[in-house]
């Protein structure tokens, strides 16, 4: 294209190539969402600024004192989590911190990582039936049988392989959220619904308790604040990504080389065929 043939509706077209009710950025003016940054800028905190860039607009205190404590809950679970153990090996084999810290963020999938997401589809389809008339045990049956359809038998968000009966962390964040409703701050619904869920998933096991998981507990608060569920996984990958930077970190200080997901003296079973 040339000078000449250049024109206002190029100019236009190309304005448009991308879009955004993000930010409106120029030169001497950065706005978030309609907010000028220098008013964010020490009056709001991150996790604030966290539901305003997703568009869940500015929450107030209280609200964001619940979002604070979700992310918080799930910043860390140690080197058996493999997001973690990746990230330590990754340090090994020299890359930097922001390499380590991708290579962890990207194996935050469906299994390790979006149980999340999952969770919060499964409230918000109970919400649904409730909202159509349906009691709450009723609904949550019907719920968990759409999700078996879909998923299997296993249910994310309830359930654990070290915390038995009890995930330390969902009855401190259950607690948190039922204070919240009592003080108008948000309904208390979802708190209700997984806290439903979590009864029933026990009856069905003969009545032997099931422990409602980091994911279902961080569910309900995300339900309650109206994120869509895909974000329950964006936040999640956010607040695991503290703990994937200090366990890289730790390990760029103890200076270990390429280190293995085991001890060398250790080898993988070899189960394949051996030549007679």
């Amino acid at each position: 294209m040339t000078n000449e043939s250049f024109n206002s509706a190029d100019e236009e077209a190309i304005r448009k190539w991308w879009h955004t009710d993000i930010i409106n950025m120029a030169p001497g003016k950065i706005e978030f969402r309609g907010h000028p940054i220098e008013s964010l800028i020490g009056n709001i905190s991150f996790v604030q600024m966290i539901s305003l860039m997703t568009g869940g607009g500015l929450l107030n205190e209280q609200q964001s004192e619940l979002l604070e404590a979700a992310m918080v809950a799930g910043v860390d679970h140690g080197p058996q989590a493999p997001s973690i153990a990746i990230s330590r090996m990754a340090i090994t084999c020299g890359v930097g911190l922001n390499n380590a810290m991708a290579s962890a963020v990207n194996t935050l999938g469906d299994v390790h990582g979006g149980a999340g997401e999952q969770c919060a589809e499964l409230y918000y389809d109970i919400s649904q039936r409730v909202d159509a008339g349906t009691d709450l045990p009723q609904a949550v049956k019907e719920g968990l049988d759409h999700w078996r359809q879909q998923y299997g038998k296993i249910v994310s968000g309830f359930g654990h392989r070290f915390h038995k009966p009890t995930d330390p962390r969902a009855p401190r964040l259950l607690g948190l959220v039922h204070d919240a409703a009592n003080d108008g701050v948000v309904s208390g619904q979802y708190a209700d619904i997984g806290e439903e869920v979590q009864a029933e998933l026990g009856r069905q096991r003969g009545n032997r308790p099931i422990a409602m998981n980091i994911d279902g507990a961080t569910a309900v608060i995300f339900c309650e604040l109206g994120f869509p569920a895909p974000l329950a996984r964006g936040l999640f990958c956010l607040s695991r990504s503290v703990g994937i930077l200090a366990h890289a970190w730790e390990q760029m200080q103890q200076g270990s080389r390429n280190k293995g997901p085991m001890p060398p003296a250790y080898l993988p079973l070899y189960t394949g065929n051996t030549p007679s």
